[in-house]
């Protein structure tokens, strides 16, 4: 992956750099006005410890203690960094980096350590809202946040180590030995052919396959069907950039690994080429960690922004975005679509009588209903409070069947709303009380080819139909009339 510069990032992305680059320094100088970037919803694991601190306090409390640990400035030696724009009032931050701290011992120094923030968006100021710093080392005592007596000592018996193996065996051999078998990340190297040469012992820690059960396969067995699938276009890529007269360096990628027991886990792998004095290709190496938790952290992130978490359905962010696709779709093919706007009767009536839970219930059942009426390129969107929104994609080029397909999905939506409810509510001294209800939607419709209208023009004129439905009477579908 390649390193970008400040001055070719967007703005965007420049602003969360340049937070970026003033966390590091703080960071490295232990300045204490480091704590103050963090969000009151805060949440994250530390350097040496495996569990998931969600108090903001708390995490104040042990990045302080990390500077009186180690009071003197310390070197960031930064190898890579990325910007993934999860919203927009969410980017994710991935960096790789050695930690130098100030002391003679260095074998902390020649581990990777990798470091996770996500920004938010609070207000007017982005908030680090998770931290999650991975060296691979498990050493801290009680009252460290760095390893170094465990450090000091491991060092000693490493160097005494060092000099045993030196003995009887080539001191190159040792050395690469010392630095891979006690590593938690898999390290690997294959031959042209894509054929494994080596891999260390944490890859039977982590997958469960013994170094001896995998040398001689191909690298594209470490992987599941899906990711074997995504390197091999990203090595098509690189072998097209070979082809075109430039050296390929370091790969990075985030790709899914099959483990002997049947799971599969999320690997972040870091490859590069070797090459022999004419600049051919002999092999390959690289360095596989395991991210699975910071993507399932990432897939709560993206369900946070884009889905609403009552219903489960896209949320107003999402439903822009898809329509914004669905018009320039809709303008390439020269196909119909229709945005319905639904909004339901009387449902303050429901709450008011029997509390926000029914009316939660409600709402839920809607949204079922909602998607066991439309087909699967249709999205069904909740905008907030009794509103929903149902777009229909590929409707057909002919404006006249068009119509009357939609009116036709609106009727059924119509219908299938009216039916009666049964919703559960708690009464006192039993928990399973129902409630029997009827409800009725006014439902707005515009019918839009990709060239004529603009994604805001759309909203409007659908909303504008609902309310229409509203004045008619309630439980009607309205259309509106985009040429006059």
């Amino acid at each position: 992956m390649k390193r970008t510069t400040s001055a070719a990032l967007p703005d965007r992305e420049r602003q969360i750099r340049s937070l970026f680059d003033q966390y590091i320094e703080m960071y490295a100088a232990r300045d204490d006005a480091l704590t103050e970037r963090f969000s009151d919803n805060f949440s994250g694991y530390a350097g040496s410890g495996d569990f998931l601190v969600k108090d903001r306090q708390a995490w104040v409390r042990i990045t302080r203690q990390d500077f009186a640990q180690v009071p003197a400035r310390i070197r960031i030696e930064m190898l890579d960094i990325a910007l993934q724009d999860i919203s927009a009032d969410v980017v994710v931050v991935t960096a790789f980096f050695h930690i130098h701290l100030p002391m003679p011992e260095h074998v902390l120094s020649k581990e990777t350590a990798r470091l996770v923030l996500i920004f938010r968006l609070e207000e007017v100021d982005w908030k680090i809202v998770h931290s999650g710093i991975s060296i691979p080392y498990h050493l801290a005592q009680e009252g460290e946040i760095y390893p170094l007596k465990s450090l000091r000592e491991r060092n000693s018996a490493l160097e005494a180590l060092v000099d045993a193996r030196t003995q009887a065996l080539h001191a190159s051999e040792a050395r690469y030995r010392l630095l891979t078998e006690d590593a938690l990340d898999v390290i690997w190297k294959t031959d042209r052919h894509l054929r494994l040469i080596y891999i260390s012992p944490a890859d039977e820690r982590l997958r469960g396959y013994k170094a001896q059960e995998m040398l001689g396969r191909s690298v594209f067995e470490l992987f599941s069907d899906e990711g074997a699938a995504t390197v091999k276009a990203l090595m098509r890529q690189a072998q097209a950039t070979e082809q075109a007269g430039k050296l390929t360096g370091f790969l990075s990628f985030e790709v899914q690994h099959r483990c002997k027991d049947g799971r599969l886990l999320w690997g972040e792998v870091r490859s590069k080429p070797e090459r022999d004095a004419q600049g051919t290709i002999t092999g390959y190496h690289g360095i596989t960690r395991e991210i699975t938790e910071r993507k399932q952290l990432e897939d709560q992130v993206r369900q946070l922004a884009f889905y609403d978490p009552l219903t489960q359905l896209p949320n107003r962010r999402l439903l822009s975005d898809r329509l914004a696709q669905a018009l320039v779709a809709s303008k390439r093919s020269g196909c119909h679509g229709a945005l319905m706007f639904l909004d339901l009767d009387n449902f303050k009536s429901l709450n008011d009588a029997w509390g926000h839970a029914v009316g939660d219930s409600l709402l839920i059942e809607v949204a079922r209903r909602l998607k066991s009426c439309v087909r699967e390129v249709d999205t069904v969107a909740r905008l907030g409070g009794d509103e929903f929104v149902v777009m229909l994609a590929e409707l057909s080029p002919g404006q006249a069947q068009a119509l009357e397909m939609s009116r036709s999905m609106a009727e059924k939506i119509r219908l299938s709303l009216s039916e009666p409810y049964a919703l559960a509510t708690p009464q006192e001294g039993r928990s399973d009380g129902v409630v029997a209800h009827r409800c009725s939607a006014s439902i707005g419709v515009v019918v839009f080819l990709g060239n004529e209208a603009s994604q805001d023009e759309v909203l409007k004129w659908a909303d504008a139909a609902m309310y229409q439905a509203k004045d008619a009477g309630r439980n009607a579908v309205r259309f509106y009339d985009v040429e006059n």
